[in-house]
């Protein structure tokens, strides 16, 4: 009996939860093949902010900014937009493609509350920019404790 191996039950499942993980991973990271887990792309953000303003921008090569909305709610600043597909080329053999195609929606907590009817937006060379300038702070008022 002790030269036998014996076998565990539980084995063939741990294969299938790895591979399992190994999906999931790859489709959040956007490395998947199977395009239809994976469906949409999120652009890159930088949020920054100088005495005035907060200042957003977003990469997002190949989006029309026609077809961009910008929304804030709540100190929270959204952008929605999609990035169209290219065609299909008959003749060409794809190896692999990295490129990302589809909508998108990115929302980001502002650090501060902002003036959003001044806000701007620009785009330019795929880089949307957007300033937000901050509300003015509300004065510290002390309240005095009446003692009785």
């Amino acid at each position: 009996m002790a030269s036998e191996m014996m076998k565990w039950p539980y084995l063939p499942m741990m294969d299938t939860f790895k591979n399992e993980m190994n999906k999931l991973f790859d489709t959040f990271s956007g490395l998947g093949g199977d395009e239809s887990a994976f469906r949409g792309w999120m652009p890159p953000l930088d949020v920054s902010e100088t005495n005035e303003n907060v200042i957003v921008k977003a990469e997002i090569p190949g989006v029309d900014p026609k077809e961009i909305n910008i929304s804030v709610k709540d100190d929270t600043l959204t952008i929605k937009g999609e990035k169209k597909g290219g065609k299909e080329e008959k003749g060409k053999n794809y190896h692999f493609t990295e490129r990302r195609y589809g909508s998108f929606t990115r929302s980001v907590l502002l650090p501060v509350s902002v003036k959003y009817e001044d806000a701007k937006a620009e785009y330019k060379d795929g880089i949307l920019e957007i300033t937000l300038p901050k509300e003015e702070k509300a004065e510290v008022k002390k309240i005095p404790i009446k003692v009785n």
